[in-house]
């Protein structure tokens, strides 16, 4: 809805500006004050639509194994991430954490029906968030001692493929109860989206976490 609603906007004001200039070219004020005043309550009843579907959202933390979606300005939500598995260790190949290493491990997947067509997370973001809203990047170099060095999240993939990499966090071994938050697009995207009623993305929404405490600790991933 959120994105057919927007659409209708974009298609609006286009539509708006060139009856606009042809108000001006043939001197019909009426017209003119028409369309502006049809435009300034449009964009009201957006800007409310907007802003209040996002302050009544709620915040979630997904368990493992349950998926989260992306949509952004597309007219599909074939895109998901889920975390399959969690584990923390105390070294990674030749590295010791400052810490605990909290290894998660994300998968990407697809529930479109066309087989052919590709999809991929545009620029995945990931971070560890602690209750107290602290955040915490990722340790690619002890990612890059792990089986899925090579792995991309931002990988391209198509019918039942999907995209498994483990991504790793150097938490205080005494946090609590640490969450995920993975995000993607580009700039345009983000700005785009925060104008998409509905979409995670958008102002004030509330935010889609995964919960990442561990699920079984190791002395050591090799």
């Amino acid at each position: 809805m959120g994105v057919l609603l927007m659409l209708m906007t974009i298609g609006g004001l286009a539509a708006a500006g060139i009856l606009l200039v042809f108000a001006a070219a043939t001197k019909r004020n009426w017209l003119l004050k028409f369309i502006v005043g049809g435009v300034a309550i449009w964009v009201g009843v957006y800007s409310v639509l907007l802003v209040g579907t996002s302050l009544a959202s709620s915040e979630k933390t997904l368990p493992i194994n349950e998926a989260k979606e992306y949509c952004g300005f597309y007219l599909d939500c074939h895109l998901h991430t889920v975390v399959i598995g969690v584990r923390t260790s105390k070294t990674i190949g030749s590295r010791t954490a400052n810490g605990m290493f909290t290894v998660v491990n994300v998968k990407v997947f697809l529930d479109a029906r066309n087989p052919n067509i590709r999809f991929r997370l545009l620029e995945p973001e990931a971070v560890a968030i602690d209750p107290s809203g602290k955040t915490y990047s990722r340790d690619t170099d002890a990612e890059a001692a792990l089986p899925s060095a090579g792995v991309s999240l931002g990988a391209d993939i198509k019918g039942s493929q999907t995209t498994e990499k483990e991504i790793v966090f150097d938490l205080p071994e005494n946090v609590a109860a640490p969450r995920l938050l993975i995000t993607e697009g580009y700039g345009v995207d983000k700005w785009i989206e925060s104008m998409l009623i509905g979409d995670e993305d958008s102002i004030l929404h509330k935010r889609i976490y995964f919960d990442i405490r561990e699920q079984n600790r190791t002395p050591s991933v090799q």
